[in-house]
């Protein structure tokens, strides 16, 4: 079982790793520290699409974590 968590944590991190980097750069806090940022603008189609597999990859990798340690 813990080998099984394991792997899957891997499988998880390594795609969480590729959605951030493939998220477009300059944007969120980078106009606090004087990147762009100059307009806002909403996330569309693929853009949107890739947030919210972060973000559900994100929630899988804390869970899996979680599991791992009590298991």
């Amino acid at each position: 079982m813990k080998n099984i968590l394991l792997v899957t944590q891997i499988i998880i991190s390594s795609l969480l790793i590729i959605c951030i980097l493939l998220q477009q750069r300059g944007q969120a806090l980078g106009s606090a520290f004087g990147g762009g940022g100059e307009f806002y603008s909403k996330r569309r189609g693929f853009e949107k699409s890739l947030f919210l597999t972060t973000i559900i990859l994100a929630v899988l990798f804390i869970a899996v974590s979680l599991i791992s340690i009590f298991v």
